[in-house]
């Protein structure tokens, strides 16, 4: 398991929905959890990573930008008309995998979007995305840290 150190908020629960697929399933490599986007302005946030998933619940790319892009719409109204997902920094590993992608070579996505999660995608293999309904707040930014800090001192 690799939880992003920028995930302080992280629920326990997150762990088991994260692990509960390769639990039940010993061909899925390498997982993750999404949640849905209801805010319009999270899509435009490079600090969000956003995920677009396939039918079998396998992501198809991550991105800084907000994918898919909604033409013919404005995008306040994106959110309304399409499921965006974000990406939340914890992934589960089966060992063999795990000691094959420490051995994988970076790809060109992942040094264009800064996310080693592309690796996976770009060399083949595949990330089974979990929707979970907890949150979490990434803390990239120094205004990212004042909302964490904030929501600790809420539970003191």
């Amino acid at each position: 398991m690799n939880v992003q150190g920028d995930e302080p908020l992280l629920a326990p629960e997150m762990v088991d929905e994260a692990v509960r697929p390769l639990v039940e399933n010993s061909e899925i490599v390498a997982g993750t959890l999404v949640r849905q986007i209801d805010d319009a302005a999270d899509l435009s946030n490079p600090g969000i990573v956003k995920v677009v998933i396939d039918r079998a619940g396998y992501a198809l790319y991550f991105s800084r930008s907000p994918i898919p892009f909604g033409r013919d719409l404005p995008t306040t109204e994106w959110v309304g008309h399409h499921t965006y997902y974000k990406h939340i920094g914890l992934y589960v590993f089966r060992r063999e995998f795990l000691l094959t992608f420490s051995g994988l070579t970076q790809t060109p996505l992942e040094h264009a979007e800064k996310l080693e999660q592309l690796r996976i995608l770009e060399h083949g293999y595949r990330i089974k995305a979990t929707v979970t309904e907890h949150d979490s707040i990434p803390v990239d930014t120094q205004a990212d840290l004042e909302k964490v800090r904030e929501i600790f001192r809420k539970q003191l």
